[in-house]
Parts: structure tokens; sequence; C-alpha cells
């Protein structure tokens, strides 16, 4: 057999499974994409669009093996328009400079920070000297000191403060999470804090009736369950984390259990699971009148409305929105008699919300919901297609329940450990004791006091409700506090996840023994990934921290301050340690020094070639011998990631260079020496 006729013969196996790579073809655009170290200019695009329509018009001359290819190469086009054409259109003003004074604003977002402070978000932004026409549309401010004002019972509420803004800050380090990027496709324009009390402007206008029932939801839930149960149940109805612990935040993650709390597609399907069998069992009550009418049709149709009314209530957020439109295929597949779960199914789920968001791609929660719903479905799909027995029939429940855990564990752990840096050791156990009390007795309570909410009865429900709540809470913090329950990985380069992502689908989603090049290529981004090397210096992009590499790992230049960078430097190196810690390895007396504040400065009596210099506050360096850099410098550059070499130490690469001239940056112009006067030359002046 020739190797036309060997290509033919292996494109044909594929028919009716090449309708999975329509997603991977416009991931890979959108991909390619964010990927740009240029933001691409309208000439750019048009060719871009050039190239997908010829790839669309020719598909029919190619040869019928090749066309798949074709249309591989059309829709890769497509994705990089769509992600394009998204930047362009959330575009809005952001804060070029640093602000201190009245804010004035509309509330449209409560939730939590990192350090647990209370954060606002406000919409139709008005603020001291500033034109409208350079004002953010939206702004985030973490409230800090005591309250004087009870704002979470008055969504909409128009409200002023005396805060401190800036500009979204650029990534810790080059090639890091890429903040300013994740808050231009957010709609923020600025960020900061407030430690000033919040006065009310005006009382709540029109619009946002969603969000006040939210929040109304939110207050009741906690009326009924004090504590962090409430806050949890909250938090897996309404979407409001506000009223949930940093401790018990902690407790879930270490075991692998902080995925409950986000409204995802296990809710989702939970939810609208229980109002479909509700909905199957009420119309199988009625003989006359389930012989009559398409039951499994109409069940679905009211799950399906159902979900919507849960996606409105949760607060509608990316996650969420993913979440219903999975849910949403699979129900439509019901009322019209298809299979409700299989891999189109997924396909189509995943097209539509890259169509819709394609900004979603480079985010955890996409990456992580669709790699474990790949996984899930092409497993059952095997074990029922193989016809693989899972036990007696009373057994089958556990078997699913536990197949199911292992399965999206170990589907989600290289995802979760790329983007978050830690594995949890016994993430299976806890979800083998959480996950079915979650649809067994959590979720069916959570509609059962919804449905009685009307009646004022919901407190029966929330009561069934915390009983479960309460088993979780319990489970992660018992699992948290066990030894090692959490190990420290070290962050991948840029490569490996899409690489092990292409891997993973091509295992699942090619017919042959080409799939197997699936496992070599997955292989291949582990193997790359247990080679990754960390800077040997970082430096923050306002100087006010350095990381340097030792034997014992990164010493930190400063024991507080600065903690958000501190925080991810040492997660990237896969270091447990916390900032004090970190801190007790700094020598004050290497190759890197730190001056932090006016009087390290002041105290300074120089430097030594070879050295690198930092300093919080501007420093001349006119007549030093060492590298310096100030707050001024770094305005340019980013942070910083130093190698030494054997000429000594250099500047391996920055966060301007790894972020590139995007939409979202806002890097000042580089300064480019002036031209020499050539007539000033050839005057002798």
């Amino acid at each position: 057999m020739g190797a036309a006729q060997h290509f033919a013969e292996m494109m044909r196996a594929q028919r009716g499974a090449l309708f999975g790579w329509v997603p991977v073809c416009l991931a890979v655009g959108i991909g390619a994409y964010f990927q740009l170290g240029f933001e691409p200019t309208k000439l750019h695009l048009g060719r871009v669009a050039l190239a997908g329509l010829f790839c669309a018009a020719f598909a029919r001359g190619f040869p019928e093996p090749a066309r798949p290819f074709a249309l591989a190469g059309m829709l890769i086009c497509l994705g990089v328009l769509l992600a394009a054409a998204r930047a362009h259109s959330v575009s809005g003003p952001v804060l070029d400079f640093r602000y201190y004074g009245a804010v004035e604003g509309r509330i449209v977002a409560i939730d939590r920070s990192q350090s647990d402070a209370l954060r606002l978000t406000l919409d139709r932004v008005v603020l001291e000297r500033v034109p409208p026409e350079r004002t953010p549309h939206r702004v985030r401010l973490s409230l800090h000191g005591d309250r004087s004002f009870d704002i979470a019972s008055e969504p909409g509420l128009r409200v002023m403060l005396t805060g401190h803004l800036s500009p979204p800050s650029g990534p810790v380090e080059p090639g890091g999470f890429d903040f300013q990027r994740h808050a231009w496709f957010a709609g923020l324009g600025a960020v900061g804090y407030a430690r000033t009390p919040l006065m009310g402007v005006s009382e709540p206008a029109g619009g946002l009736g969603v969000f006040r029932v939210r929040m109304a939801a939110s207050a009741r839930i906690q009326d009924v369950l004090p504590g962090d149960t409430g806050g949890f149940a909250a938090a897996i109805t309404t979407g409001d984390r506000s009223a949930i612990s940093q401790s018990a935040l902690d407790d879930l993650r270490a075991s692998n259990l902080a995925h409950l709390l986000a409204i995802s597609g296990l809710h989702m399907g939970l939810m609208s699971g229980v109002v479909f069998a509700a909905l199957r069992i009420a119309l199988a009550l009625v003989p006359p009148l389930v012989l009559r009418v398409p039951a499994r049709s109409i069940a679905a149709g009211g799950a399906l409305i159902a979900a919507a009314g849960y996606l409105a209530l949760s607060g509608g957020n990316v996650a969420t929105q993913r979440a219903f439109v999975m849910v949403a295929v699979a129900l439509v597949a019901l009322m019209i008699g298809r299979r409700a779960i299989s891999l189109r199914s997924v396909a189509i789920a995943a097209t539509i919300v890259l169509v819709l968001r394609p900004e979603a791609l480079m985010g955890p929660g996409f990456q992580m919901s669709f790699a474990a719903t790949t996984a899930l479905v092409a497993v059952f799909g095997w074990l029922r297609d193989g016809q693989i027995p899972m036990g007696p029939n009373w057994f089958k429940p556990v078997s699913a329940v536990f197949i199911s855990s292992a399965v999206a564990g170990i589907a989600t752990a290289p995802i979760g450990a790329a983007h978050f840096n830690a594995i949890a050791q016994y993430g299976l156990l806890a979800n083998l004791a959480s996950v079915p009390l979650m649809g067994v007795l959590v979720i069916p309570a959570a509609v059962v006091a919804a449905v009685l909410a009307p009646l004022g009865l919901e407190a029966v429900g929330l009561w069934a409700m915390s009983l479960g709540v309460k088993w979780i809470l319990l489970v992660s913090h018992f699992v948290a506090e066990l030894p090692d329950a959490r190990n420290y990985v070290v962050g991948p380069n840029a490569w490996v996840l899409p690489l092990l992502a292409l891997g993973f689908l091509m295992l699942l989603l090619w017919r042959g023994r080409l799939r197997w090049s699936g496992a070599v290529a997955m292989a291949a981004s582990f193997w790359i990934w247990s080679g990754t090397e960390r800077p040997d210096v970082l430096v923050s992009d306002t100087g006010t921290l350095v990381g340097v590499m030792t034997e014992q790992g990164r010493a930190l230049s400063k024991k507080r301050g600065a903690g958000f960078a501190a925080r991810n430097w040492l997660e990237n190196d896969g270091d447990g340690k916390d900032q004090p810690q970190a801190f007790a390895r700094w020598d004050t007396n290497g190759d890197v020094i730190h001056l932090s504040g006016k009087r390290a400065v002041a105290a300074f009596e120089g430097c030594t070639k070879g050295q690198i210099v930092v300093s919080s506050v501007p420093l001349s360096q006119r007549g030093l011998p060492c590298v310096v850099h100030d707050p001024e410098s770094l305005l340019h550059t980013g942070a910083l990631a130093y190698r030494k070499g054997l000429d000594g130490w250099y500047i391996s690469k920055t966060a301007r260079s790894a972020s590139g001239e995007r939409l979202w940056t806002h890097w000042p112009q580089k300064q480019t020496p002036p031209k020499p006067d050539r007539f000033a030359r050839r005057s002798g002046n």
C-alpha cells in the first residue's frame, strides 16, 4: 500500500469523529493570538481573514482525505479573528497614573480578596479631577479597616469613598500570570484599596434586579445558617463567596475540594439532573398524561428553564456560563431524541464557549472543566462499548462515583498543578467522601429550599442542606491537617500545557494507531516540565522585592510587604515556605543588593562592578560601576528575571519582552537615542 493510499485509509477511519477537532482548531487560533508579542493591525487581521477564506474556498478542490486539513486551517484563522474581535470589543479607558482621592460609583459586585478583605466592584465611576473620557468604566477596591456602613444588602447603591487606585499591574515575573490581560477582559480599568468609611450617595436606582435577588437570598441563607456553613451554602447557590472565611478556603484548596465552591458543571449538572428526575417522576404519577405527552422532552425543557434560573441567580460568571452551555447542549439533545452525553456534545459546548468568550481558553477553569468532562465521557464510553462490568447493580453507583472522581482527578491534576503549583495528595479521598453527598443531599436540598422560598419555608431545605455542607467542611479540614496534604511543584514553561493538551486530545479523539502519538506527546510534556529551570534572580516591577535562588530555595529581601509577588514567586518555584521563612535565607553580603526605602538609599555607600542594586525609590546610577534598577527604569521593563553566566549576571527576560505590546499592556514609549545632527557635525559645532 502506497503512502497516499495509507493516508486516505487513515482519514476515512476518522469519519464521524472529526467534529471533536473543531474546538481544538479554534483554540489553536485563539492561543496563537494571545501568545503574540505584538497587537496585530487591521492589515495583519485582513491577511488572516484572506488565508481563512482561501482555505474554505479551496477545500472543495482538495482531495477528500486532505479536506479536513483545509477546514482546520480555516478554523485556526477564525480563532485568531474571534480573539481579536473580543479583545477590541471590551476595550475601555485604563487609569495611567496612581490616583488618590474621592471615588464614586455604583456597586455591581461584592466578593473578597486573597487577603480576606471585602472587595467592591463599581461601575458608572466618577473620579475627582479626571475627565469622563479618561475615567475607567469599572474599578475594584478592597475595603480595609472598620466598616461603618453595611453594604452587604445594598447592591446597586451609589457610594463614595476616598481610595487609592492604580492601573492593573503587569506580571509579577516575566511569563507569569498576566493580571493586566485578566483585568482587560473583566472590564476593570483600575484597582486599589480604601481605608475610609463608605458613604451612600443615593438609593439603589432601577436595574440590577437579579443582583439584588442574589444578595437578598445570600443574606437569608446566612441568617439561617451562620458561619462557614452559611458562607458555603451561599456560595454554591448565589455565587456570593464574601461570607466564607479564609481558613475554610485554605482547607478546601488543600483537600482539592475548592471546586465545590465554584458553580461549575458539577453543580449545574446535579441541579438540572434533580429537576429532570423530579419532573419525570411527577409526570409518571399521572398515567393518562404520560402516555399522551413526550415526558422526557418536557422534563428536559423544565430542567433547562431551571438551569437558566440558576445561571441568573448565581451571577452568571464565566465558569457558570460555561457550565450552563454544557448542560444546555445535553438537555437539548434529550429534547430532540439524541444522546445527551457524547464527545460531540462536549465539542459543541466547547465551541460555543470559545466563540462567545475566547479569553476563557487561557484560564484554568475552562481547561480543567473540559479536560474532566472529555475524559469522563471518553472513559465511560469505552466502558459502555467494551461492555466492561462495574460490579453488581447495588455496587454500580459506588463504582461510578469512584471512577468519576479518579478520572476527573487524574485529568485535571496536571492543569491544576501548572496553574496553582500544588497537588493535593489526598484529593481523591476527599472527593470520594464529599462529592456523592453533593448529589444526594446538598443540591437536592437547595432545590427544595428554592421551591419552598415563596412560602417562607426555605429553612426546611436549608437545614437539610447544612448537614451535607458541615460534613464537606469537616472532611476538608481533616484532610488539610494530614501530613504532606499538599505537595508543591515548579511552574512549567509556556509550551508544556499546550503540548500536554494536544497529546491528551490526540489520545482520546483520533482513531487508529496514530492516537498513541498522543501518549508520546504527553510524556514529552512531562519531561520538559521536569527540566524547568527557574530564574536565579527575580526583581518585582516596582523594585519593592528581590528574590535570589539559593541552595535552600529562593531568598526574599523583605520579611513582609509585596506579599502577592512573594507568594507567586515561591509557588512558581514549587516552594512551600512562606515569606518570613524565605526572608531568613537572605544574605545581605551577596552580589544582589536591595535598598528598601529612602533611609536605605541614604545609607548606601556604593557598589562594585558585577553587583546588581535594586532600589524601591529613585536612585541615580551616575558614576556607579554596578547595574541599578529603580522604579523609574522598571516602569519601562516590568519585572526582571536574571541568570548567572560565565561572564556574570545577565537579564534573561523582562515582563515587557514576555508580554509584548498588546491592547491590555500600557508600557511607556521606549526611549530611543536622538539622531546625530549631521549639519552641526559638518559645521564643527
